[in-house]
């Protein structure tokens, strides 16, 4: 890794909350309000889980045995006591901090939810469209993408600002534990994907997580530590997939020529060099010209058909 790379985290690392008293029974949310909802026992073993599978990936490079973590959590209490199952896992000395984050709390769907007009509204969010639909006295998953994109900055300043990295020989990594959607939001973000991109992922499950490790120029991917299968899974099309693949030994800040959903649905009628363009222009002016010759010709003959008619 470049001296420059160093002070990058290694990783970053979304993780889902795990199962809720929501997720299984959506009626808790009549009678308690969303950021009140607490795990199950199940969802709180699933938490303690997490936190073994995380620090065994973490602590796995046995070149890089001076690693650090730092945590981001959503304010809802399912995120609150997901990280402090996962805390179980690591010491005190491995951890260098905690920040609770308003802006990658769980989308608003309103107040307390009525079942029944809540499953007729999603109806209505599958009709209209997942990203854009704004739940009433709620939000979108636009909205959501407003405030992630906010958070992401402030992400970004940590980092460039070394805020977070005490020690400089230290392997940074930081873990996120939100939501399903704003982890799919944040990915989307991340990674510039486009809305019908984003209406094909796949929500991760209760305390699934995503590792975006850093490659080898400085890029983060998800193809490091997922398989083609696991991303496959999760929705990415072939070429997103593509993109992650490339991500792997790209350097920070390079454009990708061939990326087709940045190109494709707009210019691809476009000619790829000015001579071309200039070639097609002169085509088409030519074109033009004959139809005008083509279209005065016909209208020449009509006049004179119709003089020849009034002289009969």
């Amino acid at each position: 890794m470049s001296q420059e790379n160093k002070l990058l985290p290694r990783r970053i690392i979304l993780v889902r909350h795990g199962e809720s008293e929501g997720n299984l029974d959506t009626a808790a949310y009549t009678t308690t309000p969303d950021h009140k909802i607490q795990l199950t026992d199940s969802g709180l073993l699933q938490a303690q889980e997490a936190g073994a599978r995380l620090h065994a990936l973490i602590s796995s490079n046995p070149s890089s045995p001076e690693w650090r973590v730092y945590f981001y959590v959503s304010p809802y209490d399912r995120t609150r006591s997901t990280l402090r199952e996962i805390g179980r896992s690591f010491s005190r000395r491995r951890v260098i901090g905690v920040r609770e984050e308003c802006r990658i709390r769980e989308q608003d769907f309103g107040n307390f939810q009525v079942k029944e007009r809540m499953r007729a509204t999603k109806k209505v969010r599958e009709r209209f469209g997942r990203f854009f639909y704004r739940f009433p006295e709620g939000e979108s998953a636009a909205d959501v993408f407003d405030r992630v994109s906010s958070f992401l900055e402030s992400l970004w300043r940590d980092i460039d600002m070394n805020r977070l990295h005490i020690n400089p020989s230290h392997e940074l990594n930081f873990v996120i534990v939100s939501h399903g959607l704003t982890s799919r939001v944040f990915l989307m973000k991340w990674f510039k994907w486009t809305v019908e991109q984003f209406e094909a992922l796949n929500n991760p499950g209760n305390s699934e997580i995503r590792v975006m490790e850093l490659g080898q120029g400085g890029d983060y991917s998800l193809a490091i530590h997922h398989s083609e299968e696991e991303l496959e899974k999760w929705g990415l099309s072939p070429e997103m997939i593509a993109d992650q693949k490339w991500r792997v030994h790209a350097h920070k800040g390079e454009w990708k020529e061939d990326c087709k959903w940045y190109f494709g649905d707009f210019f691809d009628h476009l000619a790829d060099s000015d001579k071309e363009c200039e070639h097609e222009a002169i085509k088409e002016e030519e074109e033009e010209k004959n139809v005008n010759l083509l279209t005065n010709s016909e209208d020449n003959n009509e006049e004179e058909l119709c003089n020849g008619k009034c002289c009969r």
